[in-house]
This record gives C-alpha cells, structure tokens and sequence, in this order.
C-alpha cells in the first residue's frame, strides 16, 4: 500500500510513523517537514498528503501535527478525504468502521510509541462497515460538500 505522510516537525513521533509504515511494508511519500524543500506549515503538508490520497496517488495518509487537529482540519478540506484524528486504537477502529476514515490524524504531542503501534495496528486492520445505515451516512458526508 502507498501511505502519504504529513508532519509540520520531523519529531520522534513523525519519524516513528514512517519508520513503522516502512517496516510493515507500505511505500511512503513524506511531505512537509519530512520532505526537504517543501513547506513544513500543518496546513500546506496535510493539505499535500490528503491530495495524494484524494488524487489517487496513495491509498491513504497519516497526517501529523502538535495536537493533530489542524491537520485534520486541514485534510478534510480536499474533497474525497475522510480524516479521523485519532488518539488511541478505539477511535481508530470506530473511524474505519463507521467513518470510512482514508486519513489518519495523529498528535506528535500526545502520541505514545505504544499508541502509536496499537493505533495503526487497528487502523489498517480495520474496514469500512456494511450495514446500510453506516453507508448511508458515509454517502451522505460525501455529498454535503457538493
């Protein structure tokens, strides 16, 4: 799988990130502070990452900020992008499932090593659910924006 990276500070957790991506086997673009010569502001590298995946050129992205809000914020701006800031493997699991989540928001400050392993673990284990409630409301939050 391709994954995008996004970070605004080439920290522990963003390194962390890519290095596990790696290690489980995914192809990562990186942007933003991760990426030497491009902007490293949350909203240009999470804006970035989301058109990757919007665009077709990921198939998801994990983007990466001090509390992780902007850059959801800023990812759910490009059209096409569902993305759940995430704090543990609860949420994450719940944004697959009834969000149809494609982009994962994490915190560089609150974000754990261990967290961040049981969060991915549970992100890409993780699938959209079927009942016809939940695509109803998937199909609806695509729609709002158009």
């Amino acid at each position: 799988m391709i994954i995008s990276v996004a970070a605004d500070e080439d920290t522990g957790v963003a390194r962390a990130v890519v290095a596990e991506l790696r290690r489980r086997g995914h192809d990562v673009l990186a942007h933003g502070a991760l990426s030497p010569g491009e902007r490293d502001d949350w909203a240009w590298a999470s804006e970035a990452a989301a058109r990757d995946v919007a665009d077709g050129r990921a198939d998801q992205a994990v983007v990466c900020c001090w509390t992780g809000t902007g850059a959801s914020i800023a990812a759910n701006k490009v059209r096409g992008v569902r993305a759940a800031l995430c704090a543990d493997a609860a949420a994450a699991s719940g944004a697959r499932k009834w969000n149809d989540a494609n982009v994962l928001a994490l915190s560089l400050r609150l974000t754990s090593d261990a967290t961040l392993g049981e969060i991915l673990d549970t992100w890409f284990d993780g699938a959209p659910s079927q009942d016809a409630e939940d695509v109803a409301n998937i199909a609806h939050v695509t729609d709002i924006d158009r």
